[in-house]
């Protein structure tokens, strides 16, 4: 298994899920938004931390912060996946 294609595409796939959430947010009222979330979370109240209006900055740093941590996640899954098929192999 490919540790970097991997990564890209746990990463793309992590940009996918935020643009999607931000979409959301944009188009649908904060209080349907609001019981969305909440039920996404298991019950955990987003209603007084959710925050709508986002600077631009944040918003770009959030998709390159979400990229990377999923890059590294499938990274490192198809890291020790290999580990393993070597070990057991």
């Amino acid at each position: 298994m490919s540790p970097t294609r991997l990564g890209w595409a746990f990463g793309a796939t992590g940009v996918v899920f935020y643009l999607g959430c931000m979409l959301t947010m944009a188009i649908v009222p904060r209080e349907k938004v609001v019981v969305l979330f909440n039920g996404l979370l298991h019950g955990f109240n987003v209603d007084p931390i959710l925050k709508t209006g986002v600077p631009v900055g944040e918003v770009v740093l959030g998709l390159i912060s979400t990229f990377i941590l999923g890059w590294i996640a499938g990274v490192l899954i198809a890291g020790i996946y290999n580990l393993g098929v070597r070990k057991s192999g």
